[in-house]
C-alpha cells in the first residue's frame, strides 16, 4: 500500500477535545429514575488542509487523527504513497480542528484543478462529489490470494469487541480491523463515522508499512459503496462487515475481485462475491 514510511513528527498545538466525556445524565430504569455519570463518543468538525488550502470538513471523533488524515489523503488519491505527506500539523481552532498536511507541489497542483471542478460541477449530493462519474470512479482489480478459513472469520468476530474499547465506554463509535490470516486482529480503529475508521486504520497500516493482502478488513458497520470503494483501493483482498451490503457494493466488489461478506456474526455469514477466498 504504501512505499515509504512517514517518519516525521506530527506537530500538535491542541487544547484537546475529549475523546469520551463524562455528563451527568438521569435514566429511567426499574420503574424510576436515577442520576448517573454516562460517557459519550466525542465528536467535533475537522478541517482538513493541503498547503494552506482548506479541502474538506467532515466530523470526527478526535483521536487519531494525524492517522485519519493519512488514510484520507489515501483513500482520495491526493497522494499515491505516504512518502509525498511531508508534514502534519494539527491544531484546535474556534470550532473544531485544523489537519494542516503538505505535500508536492505537482500534487498540490492536481489538488486545486480537481477543486475547480467541483465548485463548478452540478452536485449529485454524494459527500460533496458532484458527478456519477467522479463518485463511481474505476477501482483496481484486486489479484487473487490465498483463502481462510471461515472459522477464523467466526472467531475474529467474536473477538473484536472487547477491542473496541470507545464502542465499550459509549456504544456510539464504528469500528475498522486489520486481520491477518491467522486470525491475528493487527489493528483496530474507531469513530463515530464509519467512513472515518477506515480512513484511520488505512492511515496507521501506511504508517506502520502493513500490507493489507495480508489479512482482511473487518466493519462493524453496513457496507456501503464508499466502503468498498475504500477497501479495494487499499488493496484489501476481503471486506467482513457485521450489517448489509448495497447492491451497488455488491457490484462494485465483483468488479474489482474482492470477497465481500455480509451479516457477519460469530454464528454464520453470507459471502456475495469471490468466494474462493473463504473455505470450510
Amino acid at each position: 500500500m504504501s512505499e515509504a514510511v512517514l517518519d516525521r513528527p506530527v506537530r500538535k498545538r491542541r487544547r484537546g477535545h475529549p475523546v469520551m466525556p463524562s455528563r451527568m445524565v438521569r435514566r429511567f430504569q426499574d420503574g424510576h429514575f436515577v442520576e448517573r455519570s454516562e460517557t459519550i463518543a466525542g465528536e467535533c468538525a475537522t478541517a482538513i488542509v493541503y498547503n494552506g488550502v482548506s479541502f474538506s470538513v467532515m466530523m470526527t471523533t478526535p483521536q487519531h487523527l494525524d492517522e485519519f488524515a493519512i488514510g484520507f489523503t489515501l483513500a482520495e488519491q491526493i497522494v499515491q504513497h505516504v512518502g509525498e505527506i511531508t508534514g502534519i500539523e494539527i491544531e484546535d481552532v474556534v470550532l473544531g480542528v485544523e489537519i494542516r498536511l503538505s505535500i508536492p507541489q505537482g500534487r498540490m497542483d492536481k489538488l486545486l484543478e480537481r477543486r475547480r471542478m467541483v465548485i463548478a460541477g452540478t452536485s449529485c449530493g454524494m459527500c460533496g462529489i458532484l458527478s456519477i462519474e467522479r463518485a463511481l470512479r474505476t477501482l483496481p482489480v484486486l489479484p487473487p490470494s490465498p483463502p481462510i478459513r471461515a472459522r477464523v472469520v467466526q472467531e475474529v468476530l467474536a473477538a473484536l469487541p472487547a477491542r473496541q474499547s470507545i464502542n465499550h465506554e459509549t456504544g456510539a463509535a464504528h469500528a475498522a480491523a486489520f486481520v491477518a490470516n491467522d486470525g491475528e486482529i493487527v489493528l483496530v480503529r474507531e469513530d463515530v463515522g464509519r467512513h472515518n475508521a477506515l480512513d484511520k486504520l488505512t492511515g496507521a497500516m501506511a504508517r506502520a508499512a502493513l500490507e493489507p493482502a495480508n489479512g482482511f478488513l473487518l466493519l462493524t458497520s453496513r457496507c456501503s459503496t464508499e466502503m468498498v470503494q475504500k477497501a479495494a483501493i487499499a488493496g484489501f483482498p476481503i471486506l467482513v462487515a457485521i450489517s448489509a451490503p448495497t447492491t451497488l457494493a455488491v457490484e462494485l466488489a465483483d468488479a474489482a475481485g474482492l470477497t465481500l461478506i455480509g451479516f457477519a456474526r460469530p454464528s454464520g455469514f453470507n459471502i456475495y462475491t469471490h468466494d474462493y477466498r473463504i473455505t470450510g
